[in-house]
């Protein structure tokens, strides 16, 4: 069980206090007019690594072989990873040492204090994981976390066991955007989404929308945010580095807010005023 990051300052363990649980009745929809979507990248923005780097440490010897490193395409990762993935089942990792490898993967600084917080507004955020790593990972961990529940969707690339105890990856969707790799664009999520939920809810849009990542690839959805909405780069990782030099070039291109964060505490404060607003 996982602790949360609440008072500022504070030296907090990954392993140690109850989980958050759902209130009864709760489903993924909860509300159906929450006011405000949230939006999770998964690797180095909810969990503190790449995932992918955990996984392999569950190898004998904790990392790959120099040849398949060097198979890697740019562009190609999920690719490059379904070969992993088969190299480490040829050595006999088995599902029990992933599943093991990826529950003990710390939370970023804070963000399960973001999340203790999102619960105790859950009338007012819906959330959605939209992430280039995988769904065994990424449901493993927030199983583990205690905060799956929150979570309206997931999306991320296919992956499950098959009959041999091989972890199985597939790419999530075929796409056109030429900013993003050829298995999954951020952005045609994104914009997908807002159409789909505007219409379960009636025509009623969300009111704000609010992106939170760390990676380049968290740039494409951000372009789709408006200027009510804001994107939470995390300071000093690629999205943010690139926000500032297109701040410069390019500042027309992008539209929405932008709030650097180092810890989930950033986030939630930025929430708070939001909230103080209505």
């Amino acid at each position: 069980c996982l602790c949360f990051l609440s008072p500022r300052g504070t030296t907090h363990r990954f392993l140690r206090t109850p989980k958050m649980t759902a209130p009864p009745n709760l489903t993924h929809a909860a509300p159906q007019h929450q006011r405000f979507l949230v939006l999770f990248d998964f690797d180095e923005t909810i969990i503190n690594e790449n995932s992918d780097d955990a996984v392999v440490r569950a190898l004998p010897g904790q990392q790959l072989p120099e040849w398949l490193r060097n198979s890697y395409r740019e562009g190609h990762y999920n690719e490059y990873m379904q070969k992993v993935l088969v190299y480490m089942a040829e050595q006999g990792v088995s599902e029990d040492s992933i599943h093991s490898a990826v529950e003990k993967i710390p939370p970023t600084p804070g963000l399960l204090y973001l999340f203790q917080y999102l619960q105790s507004h859950e009338q007012d955020f819906e959330l959605a994981v939209v992430s280039d790593a995988n769904m065994y990972v990424i449901e493993t961990w927030l199983e583990r976390a205690g905060v799956r529940h929150l979570f309206r969707k997931i999306f991320t690339n296919p992956a499950s066991f098959d009959v041999t105890g091989r972890l199985v990856l597939l790419p999530f969707h075929s796409h056109s955007c030429c900013r993003c790799p050829d298995n999954l664009c951020k952005q045609v999520i994104l914009r997908e989404y807002l159409v789909g939920r505007q219409k379960e809810r009636g025509g009623a849009p969300f009111q704000r929308v609010f992106y939170i990542g760390d990676g380049a690839n968290d740039i494409c959805p951000s372009l789709a945010l408006g200027p009510r909405d804001t994107a939470f780069p995390r300071r000093d990782f690629p999205m943010h580095r690139l926000l500032l030099e297109m701040q410069q070039s390019q500042a027309a291109m992008f539209k929405a807010n932008i709030v650097p964060w180092v810890s989930g505490e950033d986030i939630v404060d930025c929430l708070k005023k939001i909230m103080e607003e209505r």
